[in-house]
């Protein structure tokens, strides 16, 4: 048994059963033995791909649509460029060599911040853009930052689908939702159903009263004949960060890419098992309990969760589409695609690979 697995168990003897949300943040996120603190690596020789590892172009392609909103939207004086999850760095070093090329005046008066609340993640960042020094400086978490500081762009790529879930089940006999938790049996963690507290029920709740008024009453429908253990996946850590950003924010975007969905669209039949998965050299697997800290874990995003949560904090919607649509639409805006990076383009817009897998969505203020 791990160290982890062992932290784990104490838990779970302490309390006979721990909410998902507590496991998955242990397994992704544990200072000492959490998948994200291993130094874990993305790509070919990982366990997953991002739009970031495919190569250099996902970050010109960016840098050049901000470069262009900067012109019209702050054009003089301090910009930053607000990176959170930014893994061993890449896309920064990327990012900034672009601009660099692109845009030498906007690049004497950007300042790159890294949002990243890991030490040994800091370290490993700070050492693969030592170059760039000190024009990229690090806060340990969206918090630290003071409220309408930033003007600029908060940028995530594959940020809000590894923040902790709570997993609500449907119970079909006794017609309500419950949570999902885990517990030990016969020497295997297993799933444990866990009865509803109002305060672990606000994120269901959210999402329901959500819904239109229509879509409500299709609910009332669906849950009389969802199939028992339906699941739905929701990060109420996912929402907390999206509006903690927004605050920050005095002029300028919040983007992200990720996975997501609409709440239509978690709801549907064919996702009655939840969104949740597991990626482990690359091979997608619904055995989430497995591997404690040694494989990644991730669920769809409630688009329509996080952009209600934008503009209740003030903020109006831009884009909110595929990645590949928008990356694309570039293209069309005058964005040169470089020699030699044409595969890189296919792979980032065409919806075999991530161009319909993944979604953008941009709030502005």
């Amino acid at each position: 048994m791990t160290a982890l697995e062992s932290i784990l168990l104490a838990e779970i003897e302490r309390e006979s059963v721990i909410p998902f949300d507590r496991f998955m943040r242990l397994a992704l996120y544990h200072p000492q033995d959490g998948y994200y603190e291993r130094g874990v690596s993305v790509g070919r020789a990982g366990d997953f791909y991002t739009s970031v590892s495919v190569g250099r172009l996902f970050a010109e392609l960016v840098a050049g649509e901000f470069s262009r909103w900067v012109r019209g939207g702050i054009p003089d004086g301090v910009v930053q460029w607000v990176e959170c999850g930014a893994h061993h760095g890449q896309f920064a070093a990327d990012f900034l060599d672009a601009i660099g090329a692109m845009e030498p005046e906007l690049s004497a008066r950007l300042i790159y911040v890294i949002v990243e609340p890991s030490q040994r993640r800091r370290e490993r960042q700070g050492e693969a853009l030592a170059r760039y020094a000190p024009r990229v400086l690090w806060v340990e978490g969206m918090e630290k930052l003071e409220e309408r500081s930033i003007r600029g762009v908060v940028f995530s790529n594959e940020l809000l689908d590894a923040m902790p879930v709570q997993r609500y089940g449907w119970d079909a006999r006794l017609g309500r939702w419950f949570e999902w938790g885990m517990a030990m049996g016969r020497g295997e963690w297993v799933w444990e159903r866990i009865p509803l507290t109002a305060e672990r029920s606000r994120g269901l709740n959210r999402f329901l009263e959500g819904l239109s008024a229509g879509d409500r009453a299709m609910i009332g429908l669906l849950e009389s004949v969802l199939p028992d253990g339906f699941t739905l996946d929701l990060s109420e850590e996912a929402l907390a960060w999206w509006g903690c950003a927004a605050a920050r924010l005095e002029l300028g975007r919040l983007m992200a890419f990720d996975y997501g969905l609409s709440r239509m669209e978690l709801m549907s039949a064919g996702r009655s098992a939840g969104t949740l998965r597991a990626y482990h050299e690359h091979r997608l697997t619904d055995q989430v309990l497995s591997r404690v800290g040694e494989q990644d874990l991730t669920a769809h995003v409630d688009w329509d969760g996080v952009e209600e949560c934008g503009r209740g904090c003030g903020l109006r919607t831009i884009v909110r589409m595929q990645q590949g649509r928008w990356l694309a639409g570039l293209t069309m805006q005058g964005q040169v695609i470089g020699p030699g990076l044409e595969r890189q383009f296919q792979t980032l817009v065409h919806p075999a690979h991530l161009g319909a897998t993944h979604s953008i969505l941009i709030q502005a203020r």
